[in-house]
């Protein structure tokens, strides 16, 4: 048998340092819990707006005032 040349690694692959290009803006991520009940209520007002859970939530957060 060969060696495959193929290696695992532990940790989060997005970890790692990452270059920013021009046309990209730095990002940061949020995590937060939410019921079965609103998760379920927010994938059907996506669902119905044609937008993804995360479209509907950056629309949200662009339109607070600071």
């Amino acid at each position: 048998m060969s060696k495959s040349s193929y290696s695992l690694k532990a940790g989060r692959p997005s970890a790692g340092k990452r270059s920013i290009t021009l046309t990209e803006k730095a990002t940061k991520r949020v995590n937060f819990n939410v019921t079965p009940g609103e998760h379920r209520n927010l994938k059907v007002y996506a669902a119905k707006h044609g937008k993804t859970v995360t479209e509907v939530l950056k629309d949200y957060v662009r339109s607070l005032e600071p």
